[in-house]
């Protein structure tokens, strides 16, 4: 069942339950106030019977009682034995209403079959004898009858007359709540069926929860319209990158086949160029296989002192670089994995060494509750205008150079991953000319 008739069936029978229950309450309420005021009526008129019986107790009972008998209804007297003393009525059909005998005052509505209610008033009254006996006096009630009827019917048809309006407000209710909804619905479909990228125009609506679910719809669509076009950029320059050093392989590989048996110099040039670019492959695999852990949010951390860890990295590449890397540092602690914290130093420190010819220095200090690690190299530094294309994927300055030390441009996306997967951030300052610093900001440990 479409969610559209749910809204009209449920919005139609509540509406309806509603409406049957206000009638029948005005319907009942109308007729308990008009049965009350039928018996405050009857009560009145018997206690004006009792008073004049009392004040002539020599008139003629029959007048009296006429006098005092109802419209349609009988006063009867009825001695304590239980028959009737005397009965006064205006139609012979009254009669059949019950009596008894009873030395109590009462007040009661007398309901039989589809017959029209009786309002019967009972009062123990002294006769002129000295013996007690009981003055009951009743009313039919055509005209209340009548009433109710009238009512009934008049609540009957405004009943029906006011589902009509509740049915078709149901109807256009569910359409106002579900057209966004089957909008969103459609452009779904469109999307997947098309492979767009449309968004829902939220300008014109209201701020409820359905202008959220449309806003947060939209906002899935610019991050998965995000995702793809990064993703598809990522392999088509992962694929690039690979074809480079295959194709170069390929060409060696093709070139011995030829002629490079027989000539030892050849030979030599084209194994050596072929164990190159398998490294650059495998470092090149390897840095996409690492940027896509590093994505991931770092689980297993611990308390790592980064002036030790950075103590350890400086010797190996002094080593192998033969150039000094200058430490200034305080004892700083943060949390998180040290292989890939060692990771990161060992990207900056190797770019560094890269991109320049001087000395370079790491500074590790304390500020607030960040603990910052900087690496500063004195190379030709990155114009601003692409400082912040630095940390994506393949992104390289100077595609030229980077082909001459070995960069593949995943680096520093590395780097940025595995800094973010710490709940920190790395920042770069630069200026042509002068060199560069990077700058690992991590929460600080105690």
């Amino acid at each position: 069942m479409k969610l559209q008739v749910k809204i009209q069936i449920f919005t139609s029978l509540l509406m309806f339950i509603l409406l049957l229950l206000v009638n029948v309450a005005i319907f009942l309420m109308f007729h308990k106030m008009s049965t009350s005021s039928e018996l405050e009526e009857l009560e009145l008129t018997t206690n004006d019977l009792v008073a004049t019986l009392k004040e002539n107790p020599d008139a003629d009972i029959s007048n009296v009682l006429k006098a005092y008998l109802p419209v349609n209804g009988m006063i009867r007297i009825i001695e304590e034995s239980g028959n009737p003393l005397f009965e006064q009525t205006r139609s012979t059909e009254y009669l059949t209403l019950p009596w008894k005998f009873t030395n109590k005052e009462s007040k009661e509505i007398y309901t039989e079959g589809n017959y029209p209610d009786v309002a019967v008033v009972t009062k123990p009254i002294i006769w002129q004898d000295g013996e007690i006996v009981t003055l009951q006096v009743s009313n039919v009630l055509y005209a209340l009858d009548e009433t109710m009827r009238t009512l009934s019917y008049v609540l009957t048809v405004l009943f029906l007359i006011m589902l009509i309006p509740v049915i078709i407000s149901g109807v256009l209710l569910s359409r106002l709540l579900l057209r966004p909804i089957q909008k969103l619905q459609e452009t779904m479909q469109e999307n997947m069926k098309h492979g767009k990228w449309k968004k829902i125009d939220t300008v014109s609506r209201s701020k409820d929860e359905i202008y959220e679910m449309q806003k947060t719809f939209n906002q899935m669509i610019d991050y998965l319209k995000d995702s793809y076009e990064r993703q598809e950029m990522f392999v088509s320059d992962a694929s690039h990158e690979l074809k480079t050093p295959v194709q170069i392989i390929k060409s060696y590989a093709q070139l011995l086949k030829r002629r490079g048996m027989n000539d030892p110099a050849l030979l030599k040039e084209s194994v050596e160029a072929i164990d190159s670019e398998a490294d650059r492959m495998k470092r090149l695999i390897e840095q996409m296989l690492s940027l896509a852990k590093g994505k991931q949010e770092v689980v297993d951390k611990d308390p790592i002192d980064i002036e030790a860890l950075i103590k350890e990295i400086i010797p190996v590449f002094e080593g192998a670089y033969g150039r000094k890397i200058h430490l200034q540092s305080e004892p700083v602690f943060v949390k998180g994995n040290k292989g890939l914290l060692e990771q990161v130093l060992y990207i900056l420190l190797e770019n560094g060494m890269k991109y320049s010819s001087d000395d370079m220095e790491v500074n590790i200090s304390k500020r607030g509750e960040k603990a910052r690690i900087s690496v500063t190299d004195f190379g030709q530094g990155i114009p601003k205008d692409v400082q912040e294309r630095i940390f994506d994927r393949f992104y390289r300055v100077d595609k030229a150079r980077s082909r001459e030390t070995g960069g593949t441009g995943l680096g520093l996306a590395i780097a940025a991953s595995i800094v973010k997967g710490h709940k920190g951030k790395i920042e770069v300052e630069s200026e042509l000319g002068k060199g560069s610093t990077f700058t690992i900001i991590l929460p600080y440990v105690q």
